[in-house]
């Protein structure tokens, strides 16, 4: 007789999952052929949306792309060895508005649909199980079967490879967070650490106290939401109408402002040429030099330099009359000097006469470094007027070399997955210029200014716990020496990914078993196919991983069509690499009596 179908274990089964599902399906008729196969998915969560897309949130949550910016579905802008698969954005699956901002619940409808259609588009001899639960473990020799542990459940799966589609974890508290939560417990206090904001249980924070919000990015915005609307507030004619069951929420963060609108228009005309300045030639130059890579040093010149590219080819080929030179000059000029080099510098002030329309990354991420406000009532004026003009700019076309800027960004963010961990400094630059809210969402921040439901603390922002009385302080540089005083204090940002204080126990038992981790807390996987590596820096045949635990962690799961999708290349590797595998695995198996 035949020996059992050979069998892949996917543990993960939200958008990362799916996305590795349709690579699997697309790839299966090349590589796998008829084959028999079993596919076990293991998720809590309903595949497809997995836990964050999933259905039993609440409808007033948006996500912050538009609907014809999001696709599951590659195209040949993806580099990848597998079969280009066409398929629907969002837009076009659900019928929307392509420039609508799609609540998460659609989100979630689309992506169980991508699921349905991948499982669908498997050949007849690979069958797929649904497993609703957690994994614990995954245990079994390197050249053997391996056994997936499932919580509540006395037998393991047995798998001939395992596929980690982990997306956001949760994480214990590190020793700031521990301390501040302690504090809380001991004076009767609320602290709600970094979460998932539809998790976090927000029934505690009562109505028209004040509360501290450290963290201005999508997790703050989502805190706004449930905290105003939720909570029976309504805009009317740009104006916000309280319910009165709204607490009061001064927010600042390390920049002070909320991260940049999403750009309100689409691209017209030439793209700039990308990669140019930091493509594959030079991620190669940097992984062949002898010890780490300094990210300051080594990486940011060669992304300053690529987004400067991408924001000048626009200006001059869209908008030439801000400068004062031609392209072909101003380039060749600008390929020859160094990056962050004063010649660049001076070739820039001398060919584009305003300051700015000049990009300045340091600028960008800083806005109000050294800008320092009389009284808190200024600090209110100034953010509302500097929201009011990000919100213009992000809307110009006249402005479009800052979609050019995005599309830079993420180019960059595609050759950076073969770098390993690089330190969290790229990511939080990345999310708060190209991941931030819809323009209508910070327009609902305007008016909630103006309503005083929300208050602006600045940039810098330093929390105190007050042990003599009790209470929460926080100050910023913005305004020295003024302090707002909380009794509670909430945390708006996801966990960072960290093997050491995961709360997954399968990632606490792979790493306990001799998984390699960075300094950071990524779990290292090699950057060609998504293997996990061990403290030597050999990779494990049966176990891969791919997702934001780890060291190839990119954007997202899902991108924008013709952008490029690291995500999607990488699901495309890992799932040929895994086909390959399998199929070798089955012709040497040896056929029994």
């Amino acid at each position: 007789m035949t020996p059992p179908a050979p069998s892949i274990v996917v543990i993960g089964a939200g958008p990362r999952g799916t996305g590795f599902l349709e690579r699997l399906a697309a790839n299966t008729p090349e590589l796998y052929g008829d084959l028999p196969l079993d596919i076990h998915l293991v998720d809590p969560h309903p595949p497809g949306g997995g836990r964050i897309w999933r259905a039993d949130q609440s409808p007033l949550l948006w996500m912050n792309s538009m609907a014809q910016d999001v696709t599951m579905f590659t195209d040949d802008t993806v580099v990848q060895e597998g079969p280009v698969r066409p398929g629907p954005t969002l837009a076009e699956w659900a019928g929307l508005d392509g420039q609508a901002f799609p609540g998460r619940q659609q989100q979630g409808e689309y992506l169980r649909w991508v699921y349905e259609d991948a499982v669908a588009a498997l050949p007849p001899t690979v069958t797929v199980h649904e497993h609703r639960a957690r994994a614990l473990r995954v245990s079994g020799p390197r050249e053997g079967r391996q056994r997936v542990w499932l919580e509540g459940r006395p037998q393991p799966l047995t798998a001939d490879l395992v596929v980690l589609t982990l997306g956001h974890l949760d994480a214990e508290l590190d020793k700031k967070q521990r301390e501040l939560s302690d504090f809380a417990q001991r004076h009767g206090l609320l602290h709600l650490p970094p979460d998932f904001t539809a998790d976090s249980d927000l029934d505690n924070i009562l109505a028209g106290e004040q509360v501290i919000v450290r963290g201005f990015g999508l997790a703050f915005i989502d805190l706004m939401v449930l905290l105003t609307e939720g909570r029976g507030g309504r805009y009317e004619n740009g104006e916000y109408v309280p319910s009165g069951r709204e607490p009061v929420l001064y927010v600042g963060s390390r920049r002070g402002v909320p991260y940049h609108s999403k750009i309100g228009y689409g691209p017209q005309g030439e793209r700039p040429p990308l990669p140019r300045f930091f493509g594959p030639g030079q991620i190669d130059a940097l992984r062949a030099r002898p010890g780490p890579v300094d990210f300051r040093r080594d990486v940011w010149p060669l992304i300053d330099k690529e987004l400067g590219f991408a924001h000048y080819h626009r200006l001059f080929t869209a908008h030439s009359e801000r400068t004062s030179v031609d392209w072909p000059d101003f380039e060749e000029k600008y390929a020859a000097a160094e990056p962050g080099s004063p010649e660049l510098h001076t070739l820039v002030a001398a060919s584009v006469p305003d300051p700015a329309d000049r990009l300045d990354l340091e600028a960008l991420d800083h806005p109000l470094d050294g800008v320092r406000f009389p009284t808190c009532a200024a600090l209110q004026d100034g953010m509302r007027t500097y929201i009011r003009d990000n919100l213009a700019r992000r809307h110009d076309p006249a402005h479009s070399e800052d979609l050019a800027v995005f599309l830079g960004l993420l180019s960059v963010y595609g050759q950076l997955t073969r770098l390993g961990d690089i330190g969290g400094r790229w990511h939080g630059f990345f999310s708060y210029l190209a991941s931030g809210p819809p323009g209508p969402r910070l327009r609902q921040l305007l008016a909630l200014s103006r309503a005083g439901v929300v208050r602006f603390l600045g940039a810098g922002i330093t929390v105190e716990a007050d042990e003599e009385r009790g209470i929460f302080r926080a100050g910023s540089a913005s305004v020295p020496g003024q302090w707002t005083e909380a009794r509670a204090l909430v945390e708006a940002r996801l966990p960072e990914p960290s093997l050491e204080l995961t709360r997954s126990p399968l990632l606490r038992a792979l790493y306990a078993d001799g998984a390699a981790a960075t300094p950071t807390g990524l779990l290292s996987v090699d950057p060609a196919d998504g293997r996990v590596l061990d403290r030597s820096g050999r990779p494990h045949p049966r176990h891969f991983a791919l997702g934001p635990h780890t060291t190839a962690r990119a954007g997202g799961a899902f991108t924008r069509p013709r952008t490029g999708g690291p995500a999607f290349r990488q699901n495309d590797a890992t799932a040929r690499a895994a086909l390959g595998f399998l199929r070798d695995l089955l012709c040497r198996a040896p056929l029994t009596a």
